[in-house]
């Protein structure tokens, strides 16, 4: 086959479609990585084909003046037309290649690097970060809020066909057409997602990791639990969370590791004796060590901590990390802390409550032997070679 995948770039969303884009690429199938061009030497250092990708605004929809979704589609269509790919896999955020896809007239598939996002009916809205109702009433309030929500639906499909015309593409009355209706791959983890009937087009393969190599760092000396705080790569500029993190668990018995992930603090961070700063790290080096990852609830960094069966406490910032860090609740493998109350008192509370309690570690090493015998990567893979095979 011939592929192109096409991911936005943040790194929660560019490196999945790296480790799919591998996958294909190990099948025997000729791959290629429509991203943005800071991630040039991580993909052909995979071994894949590198596209560069420009920015485009999605939302906000774009002004008059400003490029969008439909014109970047446009201008993919010379490359598509070399290329000839049999499919094309659009990340859920990267919304041109799945336009272009449709207009070329190849199969497409879509990759969403996360939580399913489209909940059952009478099931919290995403992102809110609200369990499961537990009652008839409950359920009726979430089935009431689902309707209220119809009115933006609408405004997004008609925001978006705007732009399927400007890519020659007719109207759809579908709310979420820039997901493929054929295929789409949830790269999650089967046990945090809540219970439900799902759609025929949708699999949940498990998790897609990729990590850039990095030399190990050293680790601070001694016996004690290990506690790696990992914040985001873009919602923290502040270092909140790690300086809250590092200011509750001094003097404790844990030994800390925290890395500000190239944020640069405005101002220096204090780092207790029990603990080391760093810049960046490997996860494959610091997370099979660990008792605990703190983090703000992005996908990758909780998928890396479960498959080493490893607890996590999670400060959601925003978005998807809220609806990450229920999950998390709900499935027993860690605790949340609401980004409002994230603080050295709470952190301190919350992660003696995981460290002392051997239940939240047994429940995550029941995800990681899971992990062990699924590989979300190669399941991608396979199913995109089903899509490509059907008549």
């Amino acid at each position: 086959m011939r592929c192109l995948i096409g991911a936005f770039g943040d790194p929660g969303h560019v490196f999945p479609a790296i480790s799919l884009a591998r996958a294909l690429k190990a099948r025997g199938h000729r791959t290629a990585l429509d991203t943005w061009p800071r991630w040039k030497e991580a993909v052909e250092d995979a071994g894949v084909e590198f596209v560069s990708a420009d920015r485009y605004q999605v939302f906000p929809p774009p002004s008059p003046d400003s490029p969008g979704s439909g014109e970047a589609a446009v201008a993919m269509k010379p490359f598509l037309d070399e290329f000839k790919p049999d499919v094309v896999v659009n990340d859920v955020l990267t919304i041109a290649p799945a336009l272009a896809a449709e207009a070329h007239g190849c199969r497409r598939a879509t990759l969403i690097p996360h939580i399913y996002p489209d909940p059952a009916r009478g099931m919290p809205l995403f992102a809110v970060g609200a369990l499961p109702a537990r009652t008839p009433a409950g359920r009726r309030f979430w089935a009431v809020a689902e309707k209220l929500l119809e009115p933006g639906l609408r405004r997004g499909r008609d925001q978006l066909n705007a732009q399927r015309a400007t890519a020659g593409l007719g109207p759809s009355e579908r709310f979420q057409s820039s997901t493929s209706p054929d295929l789409a791959l949830v790269a999650t983890y089967p046990q945090l997602e809540y219970p439900r009937a799902w759609p025929a087009s949708v699999e949940v393969t498990g998790p897609m990791p990729f990590e850039i190599p990095h030399p190990d760092i050293e680790l601070p000396p001694g016996d004690d639990p290990l506690v790696l705080v990992a914040p985001s790569t873009s919602k923290d500029p502040g270092n909140r969370l790690v300086r809250a993190a590092l200011n509750a668990l001094a003097g404790e018995p844990v030994r800390v590791v925290a890395t500000t992930n190239r944020t640069t603090p405005e101002t220096p961070v204090p780092v207790p004796d029990n603990a080391v700063l760093v810049e960046w790290l490997s996860y494959a080096q610091v997370i099979p060590e660990a008792a605990l990852v703190i983090c703000h609830g992005g996908h990758g960094t909780v998928a890396r901590a479960l498959a080493e069966g490893v607890p996590v406490l999670t400060c959601p910032a925003d978005g998807d990390m809220n609806e990450t860090a229920a999950r998390i609740t709900w499935a027993g493998v860690g605790l949340s802390i609401r980004w409002s109350l994230t603080g050295s008192h709470s952190l301190k509370w919350a992660t003696a409550e995981i460290l002392n309690d051997p239940a939240y570690g047994e429940r995550a090493g029941k995800i990681a032997d899971w992990d062990r015998s699924n590989s979300g990567p190669d399941r991608g893979a396979e199913l995109i070679e089903d899509l490509v095979a059907r008549n």
